[in-house]
C-alpha cells in the first residue's frame, strides 16, 4: 500500500514537471511572486522575532517589575505609575525582603584608568545592582562570580566586568582578585561574565536609553555608587509635583520622589505573586496615610512579557514592516491565484479526458496540488536565495543593534520552504476545486 501510495506521487510529480514544461512562463511568474513575497515576510519576520521574543523563556513568569505612584493621578501616564522607582521606595523595597530575590538597578558611567601607559583612560558604560542580580537573571560567569550581600551592606570596592572588558585590560587572562581604577578609586575583581547580551536588554529597560545597545560593561555594587554619590546616566523622571530635576545635592536627589531606579523581584509561585502585590498595596496605601502621597494606592507588578509589552520595546519599524510584509504576500496569494486559475482551466479538456476514463475528482485534486507544491517547493528555494540576499542588506533598514539580532539559522530556513509550500497549496485550492467541476462530457462534445 506505501509503495502504491509512493509511486502515485511520483506519477503526479512526474505530471507537475511535464505541465510546468508546457507553460513555462506561468510557472515562472508564479514562482518569482511566491518568491518574492516569502522572502519580504520572512526578512520582517526575523527582525520581528528577534525582536519580540521572550529574553528568558526558562523563568520570565517569576521575574517581576514593581510600580508604585509617586508622581499622582494629576501627573502620571494615563494612570500608569512610573516605570522606575524614586530611592525612597526602592530602598524599602529592598529591605522588605518580601520576595525570594530582589534587585536595585540604575545606569552609570565611569572612567577606566589603566594601570600601565599602554591604555588610554576609557569612558565604560555600567549598572549599579543589588547582589541578586547575577542570580536572577542568570547571567553566566568565566571566572568568579558576583559579589555577597555583606559587600552590599559594607558598600565594598568590588567589581565584575565584561568579557570584553577583560580581554581589553587583561588579555582574556582570569583577573579575579585583580584590581581596576574607576574614577580614581581601586577595586577588586570578583567575577569576568560570559558572553552576555540579553536583548533587548529587559531587566534594564526603564533606565537605559536604548534596549538594543551594547552591554554594560561593569557591574558595581548599588550601595557603593549611592554611596559615592555616583549620578545616574540613564532615565531620570521628575513630575511637576515633586522638586526640580536640577537637584541642588545628593540628599534632595535620595529624597525626591523623582524616578530613577529600576527595581525587579523574583516569586517562583502564583501565591508568592498574589501574597506580594498585597503588600506593595499596603505599602503605598501606609504612605499615603503617612502623607507623603495625597492619593489612594496606585501599584502595578508586571511579568517580562507585560514589562517588554507595557515598555513598547518591540521597536514600531520592525512591526509595522511586518504588517507591510504580509500585505504583500496577500497580493501576490491573489496574483497566484488568478495565475493558477488560468493555468489549470486551460487543461479542461486534458481533465475531461481523465475524468471520462475513470479518474475520479479525488485523483484530480491531488494531482493539481501535487503540482501546486512542486511549484511552492521551487517558490521556496527562490525565496531563500532572496531571504539570504535581504539578510546582507538588513541593516540598510534597520539600526545595527536591530540589524545584528536577525539571524538566518536552520529554523528560518525551513520556515521560508514551508511558507512557500504552505501558501502555494492554499492559492491553488481553489482553482483545484475549480478544475476538478469539469464536466467530461461536455468537454468531450465541444472536443468533438
Amino acid at each position: 500500500m506505501v509503495t502504491q501510495g509512493v509511486s502515485l506521487l511520483t506519477y503526479y510529480f512526474d505530471l507537475a514537471l511535464r505541465s510546468c514544461r508546457r507553460s513555462k512562463a506561468l510557472t515562472a511568474l508564479v514562482v518569482l511572486l511566491m518568491g518574492c513575497g516569502v522572502a519580504t515576510c520572512m526578512v520582517t519576520f526575523a527582525v520581528f522575532r528577534a525582536t519580540a521574543a521572550d529574553p528568558i523563556p526558562w523563568k520570565s513568569n517569576q521575574l517581576f517589575v514593581p510600580q508604585i505612584d509617586s508622581f499622582g493621578p494629576a501627573h502620571n501616564y494615563k494612570g500608569e505609575p512610573p516605570g522606575m522607582l524614586s530611592y525612597t521606595d526602592a530602598v524599602a523595597l529592598s529591605h522588605a525582603r518580601q520576595a525570594r530575590r530582589q534587585v536595585l538597578i540604575y545606569a552609570s558611567k565611569w572612567t577606566v584608568l589603566p594601570g600601565d601607559a599602554q591604555h588610554l583612560p576609557s569612558s565604560q558604560e555600567g549598572d549599579a545592582v543589588s547582589h541578586d542580580f547575577f542570580a536572577m537573571f542568570d547571567a553566566p560567569f568565566r571566572y568568579g562570580g558576583g559579589w555577597s550581600a555583606g559587600d552590599d551592606d559594607q558598600r565594598a570596592a568590588v567589581v565584575v566586568i565584561s568579557s570584553t572588558l577583560n580581554q581589553q585590560l587583561f588579555g582574556g587572562a582570569d583577573s579575579v582578585g585583580r584590581e581596576i581604577n574607576l574614577d580614581t578609586h581601586a577595586y577588586r575583581i570578583v567575577g569576568v561574565l560570559d558572553d552576555w547580551n540579553p536583548s533587548p536588554r529587559y531587566f534594564d529597560v526603564a533606565s537605559a536609553w536604548y534596549p538594543f545597545s551594547h552591554p554594560r560593561q561593569l557591574y558595581l555594587p548599588f550601595s557603593r555608587a549611592i554611596d559615592l554619590q555616583k549620578a545616574a546616566a540613564g532615565n531620570f523622571y521628575c513630575s511637576t509635583n515633586t522638586v526640580d530635576p536640577d537637584l541642588p545635592n545628593w540628599d534632595s536627589v535620595l529624597r525626591s520622589n523623582c524616578a530613577w531606579i529600576a527595581a525587579w523581584v523574583e516569586l517562583p509561585t502564583r501565591a508568592d505573586v498574589a501574597r506580594y502585590r498585597d503588600w506593595l498595596h499596603n505599602y503605598a496605601a501606609e504612605q499615603q496615610r503617612l502623607g507623603r502621597f495625597a492619593w489612594p494606592p496606585n501599584v502595578r507588578l508586571s511579568d517580562v512579557g507585560q514589562w517588554l509589552q507595557l515598555m513598547n520595546v518591540v521597536p514600531k519599524a520592525s512591526a509595522l514592516s511586518m504588517i507591510v510584509s504580509l500585505s504583500f504576500l496577500l497580493i501576490c496569494l491573489v496574483n497566484v491565484v488568478g495565475l493558477m486559475l488560468a493555468r489549470f482551466m486551460r487543461r479542461a479538456p486534458e481533465i475531461g479526458v481523465r475524468r471520462a476514463l475513470g479518474a475520479s475528482r479525488g485523483s484530480i485534486y491531488l494531482q493539481f496540488l501535487t503540482e501546486a507544491a512542486a511549484i511552492g517547493l521551487a517558490g521556496g528555494v527562490l525565496g531563500l536565495l532572496l531571504t539570504a540576499l535581504g539578510m546582507a542588506g538588513i541593516g540598510h533598514v534597520f539600526a545595527p543593534e536591530i540589524a545584528r539580532l536577525a539571524m538566518l539559522n536552520a529554523s528560518l530556513l525551513l520556515l521560508t520552504v514551508a511558507l512557500a509550500v504552505a501558501t502555494t497549496l492554499i492559492a491553488a485550492l481553489y482553482p483545484t476545486w475549480r478544475a476538478a467541476q469539469v464536466q467530461p462530457a461536455w468537454q468531450l462534445k465541444s472536443n468533438g
